[in-house]
């Protein structure tokens, strides 16, 4: 081969590798959004929201149960005659049954937030397993009888995790409102349920994180949810009760 075609050579394989780069990157890129996503998955059926014309919303709860706020949130709930479903971890109902019990013994619906709460988007068939099914054992040790829903950590969930939860006929359960995500809502309870009632529509998911003392702000902002939304004629259901008004 000539020299000038050794160069125009070495040019097309920058410029093919080049194009692998930005193909690869497209991809990468692809996959982080769909790992994200609240409203999508590859298998099996996700819910952010349920689409209805009723006023009826979920307060949702992740994590725990702790012993610091278990207590605390339940005598809430019960003085404000608010049904919610709280999305528990393997780990800490196995470190805290009792308070496991006391949610279930208030009638509260329970679903699964993983044993460890790791994201769950690149790791082995064989731990998305362990991690579901060690935690619906713990939560059927609470007495717990009804449906149980899966909410993935952090929302990231891939193709392994949704396949998984298709073939085990187990809903994925995202949310479409989430106020203490955001730090500058978060700082104050009355900006949560601020941010609550401008974002609230028909069928919503809220989803709250109540169960540590860093989230202080938001176990005091669950009154004026309740109470704001009530005012505007919203009514508080489960997952499966709203899930059936699909």
């Amino acid at each position: 081969m000539s020299f000038a075609g050794k160069i125009k050579f070495m040019k097309l394989n920058r410029k093919r590798l080049a194009i692998g780069f930005l193909i690869a990157c497209v991809g990468l890129f692809a996959v982080w959004e769909i790992s994200k996503s609240r409203g999508f998955q590859a298998f099996g059926e996700i819910v952010p929201r349920v689409n209805t014309s009723q006023k009826v919303v979920a307060l949702t709860f992740d994590d725990g149960p702790t012993i610091e706020a278990t207590d605390r949130i339940l005598a809430k709930l019960k003085e404000l005659n608010v049904r919610a479903t709280f999305f528990l971890t393997g780990a800490e109902l196995e470190r805290n049954p009792s308070e496991g019990r006391k949610i279930a013994l208030a009638g509260h619906e329970i679903g699964n937030h993983s044993y460890s709460h790791q994201r769950m988007s690149f790791v082995t068939p064989s731990f998305i397993e362990r991690e579901i099914e060690d935690t619906d054992r713990q939560i059927r040790a609470t007495g717990y009888a009804g449906a149980i829903h899966f909410r993935p950590p952090y929302g990231r969930k891939l193709f392994v995790l949704p396949y998984y939860l298709s073939k085990t006929n187990r809903k994925t359960i995202t949310w479409d409102i989430e106020p203490d995500s955001y730090p500058k809502v978060a700082e104050s309870s009355d900006k949560i349920a601020r941010h609550v009632a401008e974002n609230v529509q028909p069928g919503s998911i809220i989803l709250l994180h109540i169960m540590y003392k860093s989230r202080q702000t938001s176990l005091e902002a669950v009154s004026k949810i309740v109470g704001d939304l009530q005012s505007d004629g919203y009514r508080f259901v489960t997952i499966s009760e709203l899930i059936e008004m699909k």
